[in-house]
């Protein structure tokens, strides 16, 4: 049942490729785009925002996961050199907003569900709420000041220039969502208490947001051969900053081998669309900006989202499947370290090949 999950996903994006061909120009495809991020990605955020149900005793894990988040941010730069990444480039800037994001509505809960059952389900949806919190709120305030930090001598952002960058992003769709859904849920109220019209439209809106994306991931990506062998080892990199995370949790708070399976399962969830939608948004004002000073690479965001969800899923459903093997923290970091020698195999790579160029260049000629 896992697997046919995740292959209708896969088929989605497959259905993607293959109308290439039907979307002749980038316009019909950034329609697509505007009718994810103000229609469908507002009415989800709506709905997951007003269907969290606030438990006294589990309100350590968004916590932890917004924990997990951090944790993963400040592990992105010391990743991104090694893989030939410049610093501070628009592509450095892209993977550092991406990295610490998590989608495990997409890539988790499906197979949580299947494999662990309805309460580590809940669990799960819990802890999603300190992830949204960092996907939505924190990592759109980083956009937005990498933005403004460096298009300030550009620009030259006055108070009214300012003021009226706020008001924009004041009435952009999600943001009109989210502060609502917040009001709602300070009043205590909840899906069930809107109209039933409000709440049925929003929630078939909703339905439409996972197909969409997928879609769209299709239609948008473009991975090139050398952009492929990148974002593997930078993605498989990543899983083993999960593993290693996850592994000295569980040294130090121990814990039943299904809920390590959980957080495993969480922290290994595919790059989150969300920070996607900050990164469109930004470009959206650099219309006129040249790609290499651009703020982020939307196409590099998007081979990243495309490579990530298979990935991730593979590794969910591996370890879901796994029984009780990586209750034993050992296990957890050996691989934690088996996924570091796989990841930096392309790093390695690059540098003998640079060092075999420079040997070349410095070798003096024969001389007969």
């Amino acid at each position: 049942m896992g697997f046919q999950k995740i292959l209708v996903f896969l088929i989605f994006i497959g259905i993607g490729l293959v109308l290439k061909t039907k979307f002749k120009s980038k316009s019909e495809i950034t329609g697509l785009k505007k009718v994810i991020l103000n229609l469908a990605l507002p009415a989800t955020i709506f709905i997951a925002l007003l269907s969290v149900d606030v438990k006294g005793e589990l309100l350590l894990l968004p916590v932890l996961a917004l924990a997990l988040n951090f944790i993963l941010y400040f592990t992105a730069p010391l990743v991104l050199p090694t893989i030939g990444i410049e610093k501070n480039s628009p592509n450095y800037n892209t993977v550092r907003l991406l990295f610490p994001s998590l989608a495990p509505g997409l890539s988790c809960f499906p197979f949580v569900l299947e494999f662990l059952g309805d309460s580590f389900l809940a669990q799960a949806a819990m802890a999603d709420l300190g992830n949204k919190i960092f996907v939505l709120i924190i990592l759109y305030l980083i956009a937005m000041q990498w933005y403004l930090k460096k298009h300030a001598k550009a620009t030259k952002f006055n108070k009214a220039k300012l003021l009226d960058l706020l008001k924009v992003l004041a009435f952009e769709p999600v943001n009109l969502f989210i502060a609502a859904a917040l009001i709602l849920m300070v009043l205590g109220l909840h899906m069930e208490n809107l109209p039933y019209a409000i709440a049925e439209s929003l929630s078939r809106i909703s339905l439409l947001m996972t197909p969409l994306v997928l879609l769209f991931i299709g239609l948008a990506v473009n991975i090139q051969k050398k952009q492929f062998a990148q974002l593997f080892s930078l993605l498989t990199l990543r899983a083993a900053a999960s593993f290693l995370i996850i592994g000295l949790l569980s040294v130090f708070i121990p814990m039943e081998t299904n809920t390590v399976l959980l957080a495993l399962a969480f922290s290994l969830s595919a790059c989150s669309f969300w920070p996607y939608a900050h990164i469109a948004a930004i470009e959206t004002m650099e219309n006129d900006v040249e790609s290499q000073k651009k703020t982020f690479n939307g196409n590099f965001a998007i081979s990243m989202l495309a490579l990530s969800f298979p990935l991730s899923t593979i590794l969910i459903m591996a370890i879901l499947n796994s029984g009780t093997v990586f209750g034993n923290p050992l296990y957890l970091f050996l691989t934690a370290v088996a996924l570091f020698v796989c990841g930096a195999i392309y790093p390695s790579l690059k540098a003998l090949k640079t060092r075999r160029k420079q040997t070349w260049k410095e070798e003096p000629a024969y001389e007969g």
